[in-house]
This record gives structure tokens, C-alpha cells and sequence, in this order.
């Protein structure tokens, strides 16, 4: 059995900062994905990363962030991420981040809608591939131990401490266990239960949900405004800030709120800055291969839709797993990136937020994960080999010729989803609970017997996860 001082789970900026930081600590960090290196690159462009490079103190984008969040956002959050917004851009670039910038030489910051100064810097419609690029590249500088393509299936707890986890090899289709002194999950958001399982799998979520720990603002799915109706193309925010204008159909300008609420809008790109142009190249190649139309002469027909989530494993300021209304922690369980539920969102994020927050989030958590382990034991073999055990049932169920095919079950609870978006209200609430608990008692059927490189059966893992994740949504269950 293998043995990490700390093991991160996941593939995004958070997983990558977080192993980077625990390596700087003197720990021996181990990277588990089930997606191959770089995988990361290709998640969708929402924002760049906010940050109050041209003012005095950050005091203003901490209250940006509050008034967008509203009154559920926690302030002390807010407060202790966004200070530290400055540093770990200045960190990235630092390491070979180019961003875009102003005739001044100096960061361009675009005014984006919620941003009561210029705040948002960021590679223009490559941020998220630019950031992941620049910390690949220094996890590989520091020799730090990755395993792609390996599922997790399992979080092994004992007695409230981590202890490892049950990995599928998705190659050779046999369960791995590895054993670790701390765990830090930073995988990705769980919207894919509105859309598909490929697109947001939560699948560090649900194998701590299975494990029986509590989770907050699950049902709290904030709408993302800029995506094209029909196809679900996401658009970075960022272009808002170049030039580009939300307008409604009589022709007056919009803003993402009126979009989220229903008014039909189109988003005019025709106005783009020029500066801009080389910036979002790869937008206008996507949408001219997408849906067939030229953004320097015609107008995209854009709808809201959950592309990114916010709910996940309460933490405390040294992004450890808590419990107990932040009483107590899940000994040597950490959490970052869209796995950590920080409550600095409230109800809906501030763009340029959630990628600060992940590369923040992460450093922390790596951080003192990494110092943490230097006086821990491992421990819990025996609870590692039991849960080796069920692992292998549950998949060996999954070939069994009751249950549902995957792609039907996926479809069914994507549907059964679409009437909760995030407000809470009880009756859909309860709707949905109904449809959910009526798909789940059907199970998962893999058709494909091989047990090698079957895309079938992680697809069902991952669809075996989100409805779990979903039955605690409609529930109200998670803790308060």
C-alpha cells in the first residue's frame, strides 16, 4: 500500500497551489486525478482573477464581495481571501503568468459589472488555462508525484480522521488503496448535476458525503449569465469588461442580473475594444465553429445557466474541514477550490472571485496540511482494507444486469434537477426529492463488461456520486 504525507485530490488551480504549498512545507505531496495532465485547461473561461492591484487597501473589493453575496456571505471570509487577492497574483506572475496588459505597462484591470473599481486582471479568454499552465509547470519544477487517470471511489475516515482513500485505475480497471496522513479535496464544483456528469463531477464532494461528512450552501447553485442559448457555450466575463455590451431586445443596455432573471438578451461584441482583439481570439473561433456566427459582425443569443458552484466541506481559516458549526475539524481533512464551502459567496460569487479563491484557498490548505503532517502518524489499515472491500462490491454490483444504462440515468436526473436553481423554495424542493429518490432506487447498470479503460463505468461513478449529491440538495439535509 502506498503511503503520502499529504495526498490532493483533483486537477484545477486549487489541487495544483495546494500540492506546490505542501511541498514548500517540506511535505512529500502525492496529486490524484482521474483526468490526464492539463486536463484543467479546458474548464470553462468564466472570469479572470480579481484583485485590488490599483488601490490603497483592499477594503473595497471585500465589500464588493459582500454586497454581491448578500446577507448568508461571511464576512471574516470575505475579509481574510480577498486581502490576500494581491500576493498570489503578484505570486503567479512571478512564476511566468503573462497577463494582459495597459498602455502603462502595468496589469489590465477590466470594469466588470459588481466591481466598484476596475479590479479584474487576468490572459483574456485564457485565464483558467494560463493559471493551470503556470502551476503545472511549477509542480513539475518541484518534482512533486501525480497519478492521472485514477478515480477516487472511497474517503476512508476513522473515528473523524482521514486516512486515505480507494482509488479506481481506470487503465487496468483494478482499486487502488493509498494511505495518507492528511487529504485535501479540491476537485471540481457539482453543477454537472444540471447539465452533464463531464462538465462538473463533484466527485471529491460526493465520496466525502458517502464518508459522512457535512457539507454547506449544496443547494445554493448561483445562475452564471453569459452563455449561449441553445448549445451552452460559456463566455468569459471578461468581455464585458473590453468593450462588449449585454443588451435587450429593443436594444437598451442589460445587465447579467436582468439576464439571470429571465429578460431575452443578445450579447453585442461588435464594439469590442481593438486592444482586446488578440485577447479573446479564441472565443470568437469557438463561437464561429459553435453556432456558426462572426462576433465582429453579429450578436449571440445568450440565456443563464449553473456553470460553477459554491457549496461544499465547511472550513475554518486554515481550510480545515469542520464540523460541529466550526467547533471541530475532521482530523487531517482539508478542503480548497470549489470542494471548500468558505461562505465568502454568499448567494452569488463577484466575478474574478472564484479563481482568486481557488488559488488562495489552495495555498492555505497545502500549506498547513503540509506542516500538520511532519507530527502525524498513518494509521487506519484496517479501515482502509474494509473499505477496499465495499469499493469492490459497489463496482461489482454496477456489472450486474439490474438498473438503469448510465446515459439514462444522467439524463433523468438532469431533468429532475432543472426546477431547483438555487432559491431554496420547498416545493420544488420537494419535487425534486421525489423524481431523485425514484431514479436512485432504480440503480446503475454498466453495460460494458470490460473492466480496462471503461469510460462507461467512471461515467457511472461520477453519475453515482452527483445523485447523492442531489438527494442531499432536495433533502435540506446538510448542516446548518
Amino acid at each position: 500500500m502506498e503511503s503520502w504525507d499529504v495526498l490532493v485530490l483533483g486537477e484545477g488551480p486549487a489541487a495544483l497551489r495546494a500540492a506546490i504549498a505542501a511541498s514548500d512545507a517540506g511535505a512529500r505531496p502525492l496529486l490524484v486525478s482521474s483526468c490526464s495532465v492539463g486536463a484543467a485547461s479546458g474548464f470553462p473561461p468564466i472570469s479572470g482573477f480579481s484583485a485590488s492591484l490599483n488601490e490603497t487597501s483592499p477594503s473595497s473589493h471585500i465589500q464588493d464581495t459582500i454586497s454581491a453575496g448578500g446577507d448568508g456571505t461571511d464576512k471574516e471570509a470575505a475579509t481574510r481571501i480577498c486581502s490576500s487577492a494581491v500576493e498570489a497574483l503578484s505570486e503567479l506572475e512571478r512564476w511566468g503568468l503573462v497577463l494582459r496588459r495597459s498602455q502603462d505597462d502595468l496589469p489590465h484591470l477590466a470594469d466588470i459589472f459588481g466591481h466598484t473599481f476596475p479590479r479584474v486582471a487576468g490572459c483574456g479568454d485564457s485565464t483558467i488555462r494560463e493559471v493551470t499552465r503556470t502551476l503545472e509547470e511549477q509542480t513539475m519544477k518541484r518534482a512533486i508525484n501525480r497519478k492521472s487517470d485514477l478515480l477516487p471511489v472511497a474517503l476512508v475516515m476513522d473515528n473523524k480522521q482521514a486516512r486515505g482513500i480507494i482509488a479506481l485505475d481506470i487503465e487496468s480497471g483494478n482499486l487502488i488503496p493509498i494511505q495518507a496522513k492528511t487529504i485535501i479535496i479540491a476537485s471540481q464544483g457539482y453543477h454537472g448535476i444540471w447539465n452533464a456528469p463531464s462538465q462538473g463531477h463533484g466527485n471529491g464532494l460526493a465520496i466525502s458525503n458517502s464518508a459522512g461528512i457535512s457539507l454547506r450552501g449544496m443547494a445554493n447553485a448561483p445562475m452564471y449569465a453569459l452563455t449561449i442559448s441553445g448549445v451552452g457555450m460559456v463566455l468569459p466575463m471578461d468581455i464585458l469588461g473590453s468593450g462588449g455590451r449585454i443588451r435587450k431586445v429593443s436594444g437598451e443596455d442589460a445587465s447579467p442580473l436582468e439576464v439571470i432573471d429571465g429578460e431575452p438578451c443578445v450579447l453585442d461584441m461588435r464594439s469590442m475594444e481593438r486592444s482586446a482583439d488578440g485577447w479573446f481570439e479564441n472565443t470568437s473561433s469557438k463561437v464561429l465553429d459553435r453556432v456558426g456566427l462572426d462576433i465582429r459582425n453579429e450578436v449571440l443569443p445568450i440565456s443563464p445557466r449553473i456553470v460553477s458552484t459554491t457549496g461544499g466541506i465547511p472550513v475554518d481559516d486554515h481550510c480545515r474541514a469542520t464540523f460541529d458549526s466550526g467547533k471541530m475539524w475532521y482530523t487531517g481533512l482539508y478542503a480548497a477550490g470549489r470542494s471548500a464551502y468558505t461562505g465568502m459567496h454568499g448567494l452569488s460569487p463577484l466575478p474574478g472571485n472564484l479563481i482568486m479563491e481557488e488559488v488562495v484557498t489552495g495555498a492555505v490548505a497545502g500549506k498547513h496540511a503540509g506542516e500538520w503532517s511532519k507530527d502525524s502518524q498513518f494509521g487506519g489499515h484496517k479501515m482502509i482494507d474494509e473499505a477496499l472491500s465495499e469499493s469492490q462490491k459497489k463496482i461489482d454490483q454496477m456489472f450486474s444486469s439490474e438498473g438503469s444504462p448510465v446515459g439514462h440515468v444522467a439524463k433523468a436526473l438532469s431533468s429532475a434537477m432543472r426546477i431547483v436553481d438555487g432559491s431554496g423554495e420547498q416545493s420544488s424542493m420537494a419535487i425534486a426529492q421525489a423524481s431523485i429518490n425514484e431514479i436512485a432506487s432504480l440503480g446503475i447498470r454498466v453495460t460494458d463488461p470490460s473492466r480496462r479503460m471503461n469510460t462507461e463505468l467512471v461515467t457511472a461513478l461520477h453519475v453515482e456520486g452527483l445523485l447523492s449529491l442531489a438527494m442531499l440538495i432536495s433533502s435540506n439535509e446538510e448542516e446548518e
